[in-house]
């Protein structure tokens, strides 16, 4: 019915930035809530930011003041940027949303396929 198409991951070097993108498509009327977990080999996979409905963003400790979470609703677009890049956000980033599919309130929620983003000199 939905599904989340993630863009926009990469290597890059530390201090460097990139902007991850995920785009529903299927039955889509408006996006609820996203939020951004990444995951790293051997680790367990762990919230990075969160947008609510109401608009209000949360951020893991490691990431403040250098990532952005936001959501294009005109273009049902989600995005994740991240500026002054570490080699320990070095990991796979998943995007995770509610979608709203219709006016009588049906909703999806899923993961999308997972960007890798690597962090080195």
């Amino acid at each position: 019915q939905v599904q989340l198409v993630e863009s926009g991951g990469g290597l890059v070097q530390p201090g460097g930035s990139l902007t991850l993108a995920c785009v529903p498509s299927g039955r889509v009327l408006s996006i609820n809530t996203v939020d951004w977990y990444r995951q790293a080999p051997g680790d367990e996979r762990q919230l990075v930011a969160a947008l609510t409905r109401g608009g209000h963003t949360n951020y893991a400790d490691s990431v403040k003041g250098r990532f952005t979470i936001s959501n294009d609703n005109a273009n049902n677009t989600m995005y994740l940027q991240m500026n002054n890049l570490k080699p320990e956000d070095t990991a796979v980033y998943y995007c995770n949303a509610e979608i709203l599919m219709s006016s009588m309130g049906d909703t999806w929620w899923g993961w999308g396929q997972g960007a890798q983003v690597t962090v080195s000199s």
